[in-house]
């Protein structure tokens, strides 16, 4: 499997040395495209892939799947062209998203040339279960409850405090860069309107955490995640990246567990 990365950030940087250096069974990430000249060389001469500031000139390799692992922006740029290119695309700037019409647009254009395209649970769980309970509407409230400290937040604050409470589509709004999960929760679930959110920001945390809670016709669920930050990036979770490899090891499985 030919695989490409859009972007050259710490996500990139994990992949390559995951897939390339210790090895995924019959992959290699062989393109990574970018804006960062100084970076991706240095990719590029660590990990022997080719590296492209053109979109066209990188989507023109032979690739089976592109890892998209950039920002919002960027992914709202380039998506599109991965679609039309019938190429399978895994997202992992889910915010992006938030555009009901740009979904749309995506999955008409995945659906056109047989493609598919990979939503990793990023730094949550049990989206395996709101699928299931969702599948026959049963599924009938979901809230999620994400508990930050202030940097990782971009504000500052002295003490706890809820920042937010409402829906996953007004906080996908207010926090584009924090809210990742509470998006792709509602796209597994009841949807962006009736995906309850809250925010809360707390000096004492060192581990941004995340409470999902479920009820339907299937019972409850409480599932409660504390994450790891990446070592080079605490922003990032370093649950989010391994999300991303472990849709890249399951695709062509012929055993896949869960959904």
């Amino acid at each position: 499997m030919n695989i490409g990365i859009i972007g050259t950030g710490n996500i990139a940087s994990f992949l390559l040395e995951q897939v390339n250096k210790k090895h995924l069974a019959n992959s290699k990430v062989t393109a990574i495209f970018g804006r960062n000249v100084i970076v991706g060389e240095r990719l590029k001469a660590h990990y022997g892939v080719e590296f492209y500031t053109d979109i066209q000139d990188f989507l023109e390799k032979p690739l089976d799947i592109v890892v998209e692992a950039s920002t919002v922006e960027a992914a709202g740029l380039y998506l599109g062209d991965v679609a039309a290119n019938n190429i399978d695309l895994v997202v992992s700037s889910i915010g992006v998203f938030k555009d009901a019409a740009f979904l749309d647009e995506i999955k008409s254009l995945a659906e056109e040339g047989g493609s598919h395209i990979f939503l990793p649970s990023g730094a949550i769980g049990g989206l395996d279960l709101l699928q299931s309970a969702k599948a026959a509407g049963g599924l009938e409230k979901v809230r999620i409850t994400t508990r930050k400290s202030p940097a990782s937040l971009g504000i500052e604050a002295d003490s706890e405090e809820v920042i937010f409470e409402g829906s996953a589509s007004e906080a996908v709004e207010r926090y584009p860069k924090n809210v990742n999960v509470a998006l792709v929760l509602a796209l597994a679930g009841v949807g962006t309107e009736e995906t309850r959110v809250r925010i809360i920001v707390d000096p004492a945390v060192e581990r941004n955490t995340h409470t999902i809670e479920a009820e339907g016709v299937f019972g409850n669920m409480r599932l409660e995640v504390e994450n790891n930050p990446m070592p080079d990036n605490p922003k990032t979770s370093l649950l989010a990246a391994l999300s991303i490899l472990a849709v890249l090891q399951n695709k062509d499985r012929a055993l896949r567990i869960g959904n």
